[in-house]
């Protein structure tokens, strides 16, 4: 991709990038309100049925879903025109999501800044290994990988961990603002939970709001994944490494049918998402179809999307991700060439 397509890309997107308050409020009241009323509802029915109760949490967590994308935008400043505006909701959305703003805030910025950079991993994304690099891995590193990697740990534990656990304490290095932002969520979520159980009790505050938590929280990170986690994915060294490169071919579009992508608003736009942040959620698939060449970039589908499943590790001389087996094979065969010819054996580094 040259430098002139690259730079006609961004200023195609550049053109959505203006927040626009009615649609801003709009889609604030269809979240937060349905979400709140289907609360009570699940509540309400857990007098009649406890399949009615989980019928309904279902729907809700699609709605926290949506309430996270509008955290999230806060998060890039790009939900609101006034910074203050983005800042106070993005707390308050951030209390009702588990989220730190703050704290979140700098992870994500670094997502974004390194996304799809193999030298700069490790901030805001999920633990990638190459093919070489878990060929190297000892016998403990390698069993820890292929855990947190198994679909059960990333997608049922992991949500518990992540928004219970690690949410609640700040990171190493995190600055006073970020600290005390961190400690007021807490101290935030921990009054609304104390009011809930003493409002309807603590049995039926659980039997409602575990069941959205799971929901949303698996999905959540599904979404997290399948963005990043696709076959012909785009990965590179820093010294190759280009933004708007990571942004189109390492970010994927998720078509989605039309009630998911409204309940995850519009976040299977990644691709542009990446491209330009400020662009808000509500205006990301006006900017997709603006653009034909940002409609003919990685596209994955509900069902293709399931294949994502099976990428473990990136193989970097293939360009794309592969699982443990056909990793495997790779080295054996690369081993068989080395024996094979006394030159490859001194200086192939799989020798």
């Amino acid at each position: 991709m040259t430098k002139q397509k690259q730079n006609m890309l961004r200023k195609q997107v550049a053109a959505f990038e203006k927040a626009e308050t009615r649609n801003s409020v709009f889609q604030l009241i269809n979240t937060m309100a349905p979400f709140f009323l289907l609360w009570y509802l699940a509540y309400e029915s857990l007098q009649i049925s406890y399949f009615l109760t989980l019928g309904i949490a279902v729907i809700a967590g699609g709605f926290l879903i949506r309430m996270f994308i509008i955290f999230h935008d806060c998060c890039h400043g790009s939900f609101f025109k006034s910074k203050r505006a983005n800042k106070i909701l993005g707390m308050v959305t951030g209390v009702l999501t588990l989220f730190p703003f703050e704290q979140w805030k700098h992870d994500h910025s670094v997502h974004h800044a390194t996304s799809s950079n193999l030298d700069k991993r490790g901030t805001g994304d999920i633990w990638l290994l190459t093919v070489e690099e878990y060929r190297e891995s000892g016998f403990w590193k390698k069993v820890a990988y292929r855990l947190y990697r198994s679909p059960f740990v990333m997608f049922i534990l992991g949500p518990i961990y992540v928004f219970l656990f690690e949410n609640r304490f700040n990171r190493k290095g995190a600055r006073k603002k970020e600290k005390l932002n961190t400690y007021l969520t807490n101290i935030l979520i921990a009054a609304a939970v104390a009011a809930l159980c003493l409002l309807v009790g603590w049995k039926a505050f659980l039997l409602v709001q575990l069941p959205i938590f799971m929901i949303s929280g698996t999905a959540g990170v599904w979404l997290f994944y399948v963005q990043h986690t696709f076959e012909d994915s785009y990965f590179e060294e820093n010294e190759k490494w280009e933004y708007v490169k990571a942004a189109v071919e390492g970010s994927s579009y998720y078509q989605l049918p039309k009630l998911l992508q409204w309940l995850t608003g519009n976040i299977g736009y990644h691709h542009i998402h990446h491209l330009s942040p400020r662009v808000p959620n509500y205006k990301l698939e006006q900017a997709h179809a603006n653009s034909e060449e940002l409609q003919n970039v990685p596209t994955i589908t509900l069902a293709t999307s399931l294949k994502s499943l099976k990428f473990r590790l990136w193989d970097e001389d293939g360009k794309k991700f592969v699982g443990y087996k056909a990793a495997k094979r790779q080295v054996q065969s690369k081993n068989v060439k080395v024996v094979a010819n006394p030159i490859l054996r001194k200086e192939n580094k799989y020798s």
